[in-house]
């Protein structure tokens, strides 16, 4: 019985949530498209003729903004759920953490990628310390595949939790990169502790 009010609650806070609401009138997969449309007037990071690979793809938001912000780029999404077919976007139902998709991601490109982006957080257990720290975990993990598949001058957008961990993956970061900035979008629900990472050029080891 509290679990069918859990839900119906939750139900009914997303159908007050404006950006909820303009998701499913403007056609994205998910709310969390504004936050990417939020990080591009931040960053500027979608230009034409880009190479962009979008890690954690599923339902599909991120990548229809990348599409719709780009012209003539070329865009890889993986995700070990499978994304519903979007034109335009080459989808693979892989692992990113493993080292044999490294390399498939390369071979399909045919070269380094411009923008890596990753919207992913780690499968909820509802303790909330701890869901940070496998999140965080994530994305460090993706900075590290970043170094593999992004050109020297290349972007990474990711999210990440305030928190546990978060100054390690602040400190990371800044080893790999030239840039490290942080944002919070306006979309991002307040009592979240997310936010998202921008990574730009690549420090030569």
């Amino acid at each position: 019985m509290k679990k069918n009010k859990i839900s119906k609650d939750w139900i009914i806070k997303q159908h007050r949530d404006q950006y909820f609401k303009n998701s499913k009138s403007h056609g994205y997969r998910s709310r969390s498209a504004y936050k990417l449309i939020e990080l591009d007037n931040k960053f500027k990071f979608f230009k034409k003729n880009k190479i962009i690979v979008d890690l954690g793809c599923y339902p599909g938001g991120w990548s229809q903004v990348a599409k719709e912000n780009t012209d003539k780029s070329k865009i890889l999404s993986l995700d070990l759920k499978k994304m519903d077919k979007l034109q335009g976007v080459h989808f693979i139902c892989r692992d990113f953490q493993k080292d044999e998709t490294k390399k498939e991601v390369l071979k399909i490109l045919g070269e380094k990628a411009d923008v890596l982006m990753s919207d992913m957080a780690a499968n909820t257990t509802g303790n909330k310390s701890l869901d940070s720290i496998r999140t965080n975990a994530l994305t460090q993990q993706v900075i590290d595949f970043s170094r593999f598949v992004l050109k020297d001058d290349g972007v990474v957008i990711c999210k990440l939790f305030t928190g546990q961990d978060f100054l390690e993956v602040k400190d990371l970061a800044k080893k790999k990169f030239k840039k490290v900035d942080f944002f919070k979008p306006k979309s991002s629900k307040d009592f979240s502790k997310e936010t998202y990472i921008h990574c730009k050029g690549i420090k030569t080891l």
